[in-house]
């Protein structure tokens, strides 16, 4: 029961599919993170099914492109655009730790979130207008690979806020288990590149940890450690950058 329970609030905290209510606890919350990666399989589910549904109908690459970027969105209630909106705004302040702290809390939306927001949707679109149902397990693999590392950098990686939102998930985290989870979305994902992308199973993996590899990076010199905002921020930037790489590279 307690597993299932972790289910229920990863779902619940992390996507907008509804979900019975279930105690807010640490034991409840211990395994929260390995089912984290699931959520992300449901979102290529429904982008797999949507990229078929144009292949059948016809559909041009503007709407494909659309509705494909919105699909996480809503699917997810915008929960990772927001932390990629705030840490747009916060980036784009050339001020001190503790300020550029304060404006990932901060609820106004300022004018980088909002060029970064659209931005961001308009180069997925353009994408993704050119992604085909063929292309559905690869892009499945992507929304979960982003999730699963997430994951992993929650358990691994120091936390810059110690009362925030993420540090709670990660106190509350069994680390072990969140560890081997991620190493098996992680080969999971492997064999679902190499049988349907062939080469793109070097190349994905590659970018994946390229993506991680700055998102600590930055996450360490500019804000300390890393934060809820800033881990939508790395879901956000690594689908992206895989959404890219299996687009040209199919």
């Amino acid at each position: 029961m307690r597993v299932i329970r972790s289910f229920v609030i990863a779902f619940s905290t992390y996507s907008r599919i509804p979900m019975p209510q279930v105690k807010w606890s640490d034991e409840n919350r211990r395994y929260a993170m390995c089912f984290f990666p699931l959520i992300g399989a449901v979102i290529g589910l429904m982008l797999w099914g949507w990229l078929w549904l144009c292949d059948k109908l016809g559909m041009g690459a503007l709407l494909r492109g659309a509705v494909g970027a919105l699909l996480p969105l809503l699917a997810t209630g915008g929960i990772h655009m927001d932390g990629f909106m705030d840490t747009s705004d916060a980036l784009a302040a050339w001020q001190s730790r503790e300020r550029r702290l304060e404006i990932l809390k901060d609820s106004h939306v300022g004018a980088f979130a909002v060029m970064g927001c659209a931005g961001y949707l308009l180069l997925a679109a353009g994408l993704l207008g050119e992604a085909a149902a063929a292309d559905g397990p690869l892009l499945l693999c992507a929304f979960m690979i982003s999730r699963a590392m997430s994951a992993w950098a929650l358990a691994a990686f120091r936390s810059a806020r110690p009362k925030g939102m993420l540090d709670a998930f990660a106190q509350a985290a069994h680390k072990r288990m969140v560890a081997v989870s991620c190493i098996v979305y992680a080969a999971v994902c492997g064999l679902v590149w190499a049988f349907f992308g062939g080469w793109l199973a070097l190349v994905c993996p590659l970018t994946a940890v390229l993506c991680l590899v700055y998102y600590r990076h930055m996450a360490y010199r500019h804000f300390g450690g890393v934060t809820g905002d800033l881990a939508g921020w790395f879901v956000q930037i690594t689908e992206l950058a895989l959404t890219a790489v299996i687009v040209f590279g199919r």
